[in-house]
């Protein structure tokens, strides 16, 4: 089993129902802290001397407060730690279940495990820590479909673009301008509005209001 465990939450209630578990695990040399830069500090430290950690278990949010922070959130602590130390295995332990956040962290980021905190939660993370520890990856049962091809969306850059703006709240003719300043192609507002519909069609909203609150969910934008 993993020798030496951090856990990175800003929730202490959460951080104790972690810390039982890995102890019930028999792994007793756990670090906890409330920061990602705090966290990322003490990978740093455990690595300067010779007493590396072997497991990160991480949330993605954390509340900001009057600590200015280089990562602000666990995405981007788990980005850091995966490319300039991939053989520090990391464990995401998060309420998020945005399909396309889950997706990024674990196709791309590569994350090893990711775990949605529910009523299963620690279950679950029983289950991805003994995993990781074999190398093998894991993700919840009840956020798994995050990763089936059926839930593919056609979306492209352009796609993503016209949502911004519409969820700023742009007119169709003020998208326009602002596409044809950027030289980006559809440009009309014939054209603007007949992708707008399909990705309503796409998305099943039922209006502008509908669709961006769809994508959004998605984390999409």
């Amino acid at each position: 089993m993993f020798n030496k465990v951090l856990i990175a939450d800003d929730l202490g209630s959460i951080n104790d129902g972690v810390l039982g578990l890995l102890q019930k695990l028999g792994i007793n040399d756990i670090v906890q802290v409330q920061y990602c830069d705090e966290a990322y500090l003490k990978i740093k430290e455990g690595l300067l001397k010779k007493a590396p950690f072997d497991l990160l278990i991480s949330d993605l949010s954390f509340v900001a407060d009057y600590r200015k922070q280089t990562f602000t959130s666990g995405d981007a602590l788990a980005t850091a730690i995966k490319k300039e130390h991939p053989e520090l295995k990391v464990i995401i332990y998060s309420v998020e279940d945005r399909f396309q956040r889950i997706r990024h962290l674990y196709n791309e980021i590569r994350v090893d495990a990711y775990v949605g905190k529910g009523r299963t939660g620690l279950s679950d993370l029983q289950k991805a820590v003994q995993d990781v520890f074999i190398d093998k990856r894991f993700i919840s049962p009840a956020i798994s479909q995050a990763l089936s091809p059926t839930q593919d969306l056609e979306i492209t850059t352009y796609d993503i673009r016209l949502l911004k703006l519409l969820s700023l709240g742009h007119s169709h003719q003020s998208m326009s301008t602002q596409l044809e300043a950027l030289n980006i192609t559809p440009s009309g507002v014939s054209s603007i509005e007949k992708r707008i519909n399909g990705l309503k069609m796409q998305f099943g909203a039922q209006n502008r209001v509908h669709l961006i609150s769809l994508v959004k969910d998605l984390g999409l934008i």
